[in-house]
């Protein structure tokens, strides 16, 4: 069973879809105790760091959660700005964030890559596995769809699953063994994302 996070934010009905046309088991929860149970999450995410924070920290799923993920070990996976809530801090706001994984989330800029980027970084781009962590398995040449201004930044524990190239190299997708996370839109993304969100149910 695949549990999709509703806290007001995110692509909610596609993952629902997707999972549906799969014939695999999806629930949506919007409460703690729709939430309690979860065998599998996916935390959507969209729009700013700090809105979709506190949104989290209010939906009164934010307890749930963090025992679900770090005392009961349940794969979790974060999408785009779900990702970035994995860090630690984001310089797009002020809030902390859950800080499942090890790093830090960086805006787009030309101190860091070596040609001025435009933001944001929206559209189709080549993802590179670096890692084996099954997300990727049965994929050739993937490419996802991308829609942000700021990246994950892994701190020194190597947690790096793919890297994708937008002016540099930066993370598009991070683990940390059962917490994932990618930078791009697997419900935006065809086969490749239908693939991915399928090797997500089957870890």
């Amino acid at each position: 069973m695949i549990t999709v996070v509703d806290y007001g934010l995110g692509n909610i009905q596609a993952f629902a879809n997707i999972y549906k046309r799969l014939n695999i088991p999806v629930r949506v929860a919007r409460t703690a105790a729709e939430l309690a149970g979860a065998e599998r999450i996916i935390l959507p995410g969209v729009g700013a760091f700090d809105w979709a924070m506190q949104r989290l920290n209010d939906s009164g799923m934010r307890v749930c959660l963090d025992d679900l993920v770090l005392n009961r070990r349940k794969p979790v996976l974060g999408v785009c700005v779900g990702m970035q809530m994995m860090a630690g801090r984001s310089e797009e706001g002020a809030l902390p964030g859950l800080g499942w994984l090890d790093g830090d989330v960086k805006r787009f800029d030309e101190a860091r890559f070596r040609q001025r980027t435009h933001l944001p970084h929206m559209g189709w781009n080549d993802v590179r596995p670096v890692a084996d962590a099954g997300l990727f398995r049965q994929m050739a040449s993937p490419r996802f769809y991308f829609l942000h201004s700021y990246y994950f930044v892994s701190g020194p524990t190597g947690q790096i699953l793919a890297t994708t190239n937008y002016g540099g190299d930066f993370t598009s997708a991070a683990h940390a063994g059962h917490i994932l996370g990618v930078q791009f839109h697997p419900e935006k993304s065809h086969e490749w994302g239908i693939q991915l969100l399928k090797n997500f149910a089957e870890l």
